[in-house]
């Protein structure tokens, strides 16, 4: 592998896969009661959720994704240097879900590979670390796969969070390419650990073990019904979180790159949810035509959301080469991220 000091990163390809399981507006007004249908679809702009199987995990999702994206043509696997799993449901506590995923996928064994803890940042965090490894000589090729089962840490009782979130997994190719100028970056970093409690799997790791006390199914004052092992969102707070701290981020990322907000092609934000990134929306300004959503069919899919967007937009010929993008995440950690990606 030789070293170009003028190569830069840039995202080549990219696949997604979805579970066969499904989850409508319809069940969960039969399942819940709490609110019909037609109210889900539009606080939360999702209509179905994909979700996985007993027995399906991250992997499993991750391992599809990568093989449409070898199916496409766009590299194989002994091209790829370097693995990035990016994931909060890893298989095992260890080993490393990626190097599970580096055999089973047939790569080098002078591949790296190693596994990103970060939810609904990861996606960026991971083109970070991707760009990193190209910039630098370490790889020419990176393959960056996210994939996140949630559904498994929801209560199926608990309206506040099984209306959101559903599971996917992609898989992107970011690879090295002779350019001028950045095709991946600038970015913006940003962590807030005061917030971590507000969404959160208390129980399961090794600061509170499972135990029959932390499986208990309680209803909170706030209307989720959950067990400490089942995940918790504070909604309000998590929203607050977002308003203050993505709009001061976009501004330092438009500072970084040297452009104005009306420069930018397009803006993917993590698809959390419809309520949220409309109030993202109105507060900066972005026109609609400029601002993607794409939660409709599959729900809030965590690290996966960008791509899926991404993917999306790509192929209904929304985003040509050359576009300027915006990418930002947000959520668990807190933490937030974001990056101006030029379309090669």
């Amino acid at each position: 592998m030789k070293f170009s000091p003028t190569a830069k990163a840039a995202i080549k390809s990219h696949s997604c896969h979805f579970p066969e399981g499904k989850l409508t507006n319809e069940q969960l007004e039969r399942e819940l009661g709490v609110w019909s249908a037609s109210r889900i679809l539009d606080r939360t702009g999702i209509a179905v959720r994909s979700v996985a199987g007993p027995d399906e995990c991250a992997s499993d999702l991750g391992f599809a994704a990568a093989q449409q994206l070898f199916a496409q043509g766009s590299c194989a696997p002994s091209d790829i240097d370097f693995l990035l799993f990016c994931s909060q449901s890893p298989d095992y506590f260890l080993p490393a879900t990626a190097c599970l995923l580096q055999h089973r996928l047939g790569l080098r064994t002078d591949c790296g590979a190693f596994d990103l803890n970060q939810g609904c940042s990861g996606f960026v965090y991971g083109l970070g670390v991707a760009k990193g490894l190209i910039e630098t000589g370490a790889a020419r090729n990176v393959l960056l796969i996210t994939a996140d089962t949630y559904t498994k840490y929801l209560n199926a009782k608990d309206p506040t969070v099984r209306t959101l979130f559903g599971d996917a997994a992609a898989a992107t190719l970011i690879g090295a390419v002779e350019a001028d100028t950045d095709l991946i970056g600038p970015f913006v970093f940003g962590t807030d650990g005061s917030g971590a409690h507000n969404l959160i799997v208390p129980a399961g790791g090794m600061r509170h073990p499972t135990s029959s006390a932390t499986a208990l199914v309680r209803d909170f004052p706030d209307g989720s019904r959950r067990s400490l092992q089942n995940l918790y969102m504070n909604g309000r707070e998590v929203l607050s979180f977002v308003l203050r701290e993505v709009p001061k981020a976009i501004d330092q990322l438009l500072l970084k790159w040297g452009g104005s907000i009306d420069q930018v092609d397009h803006f993917i934000f993590h698809q959390a949810n419809k309520f949220l990134l409309e109030q993202l929306r109105n507060e900066l300004n972005i026109p609609t035509s400029k601002f993607w959503l794409q939660m409709e069919t599959c729900g809030n899919t965590v690290s996966s959301t960008i791509p899926v967007a991404l993917q999306s937009a790509s192929k209904q010929g929304v985003i040509r080469s050359g576009d300027n993008v915006m990418v930002v995440g947000f959520g668990v950690g807190y933490s937030w991220a974001g990056a101006m990606v030029r379309i090669h």
